[in-house]
């Protein structure tokens, strides 16, 4: 009588193929399996990793491009009375002696307004004299935005060139100047040169003790096609200076 062996036999490599690896424990499966698991999800989590630091570079990167303010381009007398406030603090006793547009490539003028104004003032009990330039301009090579403090020189009082005159006398805009000068021959220079720039100067006449605008039609009063002489304290009209 033939009885069961009790000796265990190992499958056949046929049978073995057959029934495949799926259904084996965990701890039996091929090395090249969990080989291939652990770097799918190691390509997962790099891919992960990269999305997000391309975002955080994007956020950073519109984070930190600052907003680019329009230029400021306003009349004289709001220039002016920033740089004042500066220059009282510089010298209690400081006055103005003259007021000048700064061209820049933002503006042209022939609305009375400039992007950079400078008022230069002296100090008598000081004997000195300092220009502060106020400035909106975004212009390559212009001051920083606000009110530039100047380097301090001597004053000579006596000098009529820098004569000081009370800022109360100032009561004309650089626009109103502008409308007295067109009145006057700049209608006819604007119009047949449209894209002449004008220019403003204000200063003390010793001789008439007069606040005078002098409103150039030109980048400089050298050359310029007119230059007309307006009170800076009326608006009324002087003179034709050429």
């Amino acid at each position: 009588m033939k009885t069961a062996s009790l000796t265990h036999t190992e499958p056949t490599a046929g049978k073995a193929e057959m029934s495949g690896t799926a259904f084996l424990p965990s701890a039996h499966r091929p090395r090249n399996m969990r080989r291939l698991k652990f770097a799918c999800s190691a390509i997962f989590l790099g891919v992960m990793l990269a999305m997000l630091g391309a975002c955080s570079s994007d956020n950073k990167s519109a984070e930190s491009k600052p907003e680019v303010k329009p230029p400021d381009v306003v009349g004289a007398r709001s220039g002016f009375q920033k740089a004042y406030v500066a220059a009282r603090g510089w010298n209690q006793d400081a006055k103005p002696y003259r007021i000048e547009s700064i061209s820049t490539s933002e503006a042209n003028g022939r609305d009375g307004k400039w992007a950079e104004w400078r008022s230069s003032f002296a100090s008598p009990s000081a004997r000195s004299q300092k220009a502060f330039t106020w400035s909106g301009s975004n212009a390559d090579g212009a001051p920083s935005r606000g009110v530039n403090p100047g380097i301090e020189d001597t004053y000579n009082p006596s000098n009529a060139s820098t004569a000081i005159f009370d800022p109360q006398f100032l009561k004309i805009d650089s626009d109103q100047a502008l409308d007295t000068a067109k009145k006057h021959g700049g209608d006819k220079i604007l119009a047949d040169a449209p894209d002449t720039p004008v220019m403003y100067v204000c200063d003390w006449n010793h001789n008439t003790n007069q606040l005078v605008w002098h409103v150039i039609f030109g980048p400089a009063r050298e050359g310029a096609k007119l230059v007309i002489s307006v009170d800076a304290s009326t608006g009324n009209f002087i003179r034709e200076e050429k």
